[in-house]
């Protein structure tokens, strides 16, 4: 399996809710803290994100663990593979990326050629590992059949434990890191959203109602947390963590307090 720091930083903030300085600030606490596996996508603030990480690593290449993803925006061609991997080795001002991957099957080209043709990526020099993103069970043994893959991204969190069923089993039979994303359930494992006040201003889910149901899940995991003695940010990135098939938590954060939070959390051993 791929090694990667226990706790990724996940950038989709970068360019968008962040300018270059409080990217740069959030980075350096990353790296600080020990969080080396940067994960970025060339969607991220309309390629902004990759922009702001090359800048910010440039003349120090080696201290971060680079992973970024093209087709998000619906295009698996392999015309289009080589096009986008020198679009993002551009911005990240680098001449490799240590983890590719494809970000979200196009459901017209089959996942085998797309993955193909990042295979030659690599016969090139321009990648040093594959991954694949957002698939089931189906498309990764696939994928995983056309080209070796270090790594699958979903969505995986204590309230959302879809990947449980095939993916995170999967992953473990074949030897390929699971890497989750949203692990805090868009902030809702962090502790910030009570039940009956309304949620801190300037948050994901400030313009979203959280419904009942929502509520005595998160107030349940709460109390999980406490009987460990753990926080429920703790419990959150520390159980998936701490699974054998998962090799890095990916985490976002728009500030350097979030950002040494989190990599504290994924340091946690939660039993099962």
């Amino acid at each position: 399996m791929i090694e990667l720091s226990h706790v990724g930083l996940g950038t989709n903030n970068f360019g968008r809710r962040l300018d270059l300085e409080r990217s740069r600030a959030v980075v350096e606490a990353a790296l600080s803290a020990g969080v080396t596996h940067l994960d970025t996508a060339d969607v991220y603030g309309g390629g902004d994100s990759e922009r702001f990480i090359g800048e910010i690593i440039q003349g120090r290449r080696g201290d971060a663990v680079v992973a970024t993803k093209f087709g998000g925006g619906g295009n698996g061609s392999p015309e289009y593979v080589a096009h986008a991997i020198d679009a993002s080795l551009e911005r990240l001002r680098t001449d490799y990326v240590d983890l590719y991957y494809y970000h979200r099957p196009d459901g017209v080209t089959p996942i085998a050629e797309t993955v193909g043709a990042m295979q030659q990526l690599i016969d090139a020099g321009k990648v040093r590992a594959l991954g694949v993103s957002n698939v089931d069970a189906e498309q990764l043994r696939e994928a995983a059949a056309t080209a070796p893959l270090a790594a699958v991204q979903n969505e995986y969190s204590l309230l959302e434990r879809g990947a449980e069923a095939d993916v995170l089993p999967l992953c473990a039979e074949v030897g390929i890191g699971f890497v989750p994303y949203f692990p805090l359930a868009s902030g809702l494992l962090t502790g910030k959203y009570r039940r009956g006040e309304p949620a801190p201003p300037g948050t994901r889910l400030a313009d979203r109602e959280i419904d009942d149901e929502t509520f005595d899940r998160v107030e349940e995991l709460e109390r999980v947390a406490a009987e460990r003695g753990l926080t429920l940010l703790e419990l959150a990135i520390g159980s998936l963590a701490s699974q054998p098939a998962v090799v890095s938590v990916i985490a976002g954060a728009t500030t350097p307090e979030q950002v040494r939070a989190n990599a504290a959390a994924g340091a946690v051993e939660v039993a099962p």
